[in-house]
This record gives C-alpha cells, sequence and structure tokens, in this order.
C-alpha cells in the first residue's frame, strides 16, 4: 500500500513537471528572464528526479539472492538520496549561479506577460501534483505534525516528494514575484534577486533530503509507536517472562527487521520453547505485519 500511494504521487509529479519544463523553457526563450530559466531547470531536475524514484521502487521490488539476501528494499532510500543531490547541484547551485549573474550584470526583460501566463499554469499544475502527494501521505502521517511526519517517515518518495513540490510552488512564487517587480520598477535587478531566493530555498529542501535520506540509508529502527507494539506483543505471551533486550532496523520502507532475546523460565523444555518461540512471532507479525525478518533467541530469564 505505502508502495502503491508513492508510486501514484510520482507519476502524477513527473507528468505535471515534464509539461511544466517544457513551458519554463519557452518562456525564457521568449522573455529571456533568469528566474524563468531557474525555474525551468528547477523543472528538469525535478523530472529526472521522479525517474530516479520509480528506478529505485523498481530495484527494491527485486527479490533476496545470496549477495543481498535481506533484498533490496534500500534502493528506495539510495534513489531518494540521489534525488536529494540532483535537487542541490542541478536546482540549488544553478538557480544561486543565475541569481548572481542576473544581479551583476541585469538586462531588460522581453514579453513579461508571457512569463506571468506561464508561471500561473505551472502553478496549477504543480498544485495538483501536491494534491496528489498530500492525499496518499495523509494516512501515513495519522496525528502527527506534516513536519514529524517528514522526520518519521520511512517511506522516502513521499516526503521527497513533498518537499519538492513545496519547493516548486513557492518557487514559482518567488519568480513571479520577480518577473512582477521588474516589470513594474523597470528594475531587472529584481528578476536576479527571485532567482536567487529559488537557489536558496532549494538548497534548504536538499539539506533537509539529504539528511533525512542518509539517516534511512544507514539504518533507522522501530519508530517508538511501534517499538512498543513490538514489546506488548512480545511481553503478552504467556512462556515468555520477559523481553531482555531487543533491536530493529528497516531493511526497506515496508520491511522490518526484529531481534530480541527473550527470558524463559528455568524448567521450559525444548518443545515448551520452540512453541513459544512460534507463537511469538506469530504474535508479532499480527500486531505488525512490517515485521516480516524475526530473530528471536530464548534465553534463561536470570533477572540481569
Amino acid at each position: 500500500m505505502s508502495a502503491e500511494g508513492s508510486k501514484k504521487a510520482i507519476v502524477a509529479a513527473l507528468a505535471a513537471n515534464a509539461g511544466i519544463a517544457v513551458a519554463k523553457f519557452v518562456g525564457f526563450a521568449v522573455t529571456g528572464s533568469s528566474s524563468m530559466l531557474a525555474e525551468a531547470v528547477h523543472s528538469v531536475a525535478d523530472t529526472s528526479n521522479q525517474g530516479l524514484l520509480l528506478l529505485g521502487q523498481r530495484e527494491a521490488a527485486k527479490k533476496a539472492d545470496r549477495l543481498h539476501p535481506f533484498g533490496y528494499g534500500r534502493s528506495r532510500y539510495f534513489y531518494s538520496f540521489v534525488v536529494a543531490m540532483v535537487l542541490f547541484t542541478l536546482g540549488s547551485l544553478f538557480a544561486i549561479y543565475e541569481g548572481y549573474e542576473k544581479i551583476v550584470h541585469p538586462h531588460e526583460l522581453e514579453s513579461p506577460i508571457v512569463a506571468v501566463i506561464i508561471l500561473a499554469v505551472a502553478i496549477c499544475l504543480e498544485g495538483y501534483s501536491f494534491r496528489t502527494a498530500f492525499g496518499e501521505s495523509k494516512p501515513l502521517k495519522g496525528s502527527a505534525s506534516w513536519w514529524r511526519f517528514i522526520r518519521n517517515s520511512r517511506n522516502p518518495e513521499l516526503p521527497v516528494v513533498l518537499l519538492e513540490d513545496t519547493g516548486a510552488l513557492i518557487g514559482l512564487a518567488f519568480a513571479l514575484g520577480g518577473v512582477g517587480l521588474a516589470t513594474l520598477t523597470g528594475d531587472p535587478v529584481w528578476d536576479g534577486i527571485g532567482t536567487l531566493a529559488i537557489g536558496i530555498l532549494l538548497g534548504v529542501i536538499a539539506v533537509i533530503l539529504i539528511v533525512e535520506m542518509h539517516s534511512l540509508l544507514i539504518g533507522e529502527g522501530a519508530t517508538a509507536a511501534d517499538e512498543t507494539a513490538l514489546f506488548a506483543a512480545l511481553e503478552a505471551e504467556p512462556g515468555i517472562d520477559r523481553v531482555i533486550h531487543m533491536k530493529t532496523q528497516y531493511l526497506g520502507p515496508d520491511e522490518l527487521l526484529v531481534a530480541a532475546k527473550l527470558g524463559i523460565p528455568a524448567g521450559a523444555t525444548a518443545v515448551t520453547i520452540a512453541d513459544t518461540i512460534n507463537s511469538a512471532e506469530a504474535r508479532i507479525r499480527s500486531s505488525l505485519p512490517i515485521a516480516r525478518v524475526i530473530y528471536l533467541e530464548p534465553d534463561i530469564d536470570r533477572g540481569n
């Protein structure tokens, strides 16, 4: 369900950004606006990024093999990290460079009304993409804040698309403001300032994504709520005295590894212990279906 919701949001963003990129390049060719060029390159980067996210999902679907016995689930994290790097280099740094050049060497805009019309259409298309990502993310977010969702989500694509679309909408507003002020005041420096603002905005978003994807790549454990559910499931098993310790790690957005050492009564027979372990595994899978790889080690409970 998580992957399907992500794919729907990615495809919507891909279609919107591809169309927007073409329109913006036409707008740049007509007006010479650096804000329009920065936004066009931004849309090209976003379109490429959506392609990378789809590639990551396809790679993650590969079956486990001898070289990768836990599967390829983390491919989704890797490609999301690449997306963040592309956004920083191709989007942010390019826009900052273009903004600086336009401020230092300003030149008049031609046919600014064309730029305004294209930006208005782009805002509508980006709004559609954002609405799709918002709708797919809402069930996963639950009662948490949107910032908490981005920070805690083990699904990499939806936060990426959400932040990209948010950045795109704000960036379009900056571009519209830059073009509008340059037209109203007759001072093309405003177009450069708008471009510079776009670059800084994209840089901030890219850094947030880089930090989050790095954390997922090196391995994150279960959320506090899921960990509580795991402890509850194990401690509810009649043959288990207590959970001595437990470690978890996401092997991919939809697959959690659970390893735990369990305190078993001293007089338990081998058959009883085996039945207890099997029952505990079934109880975990019932309470937390994403816990697909489970290793439970029985031990005599010595109270330490």
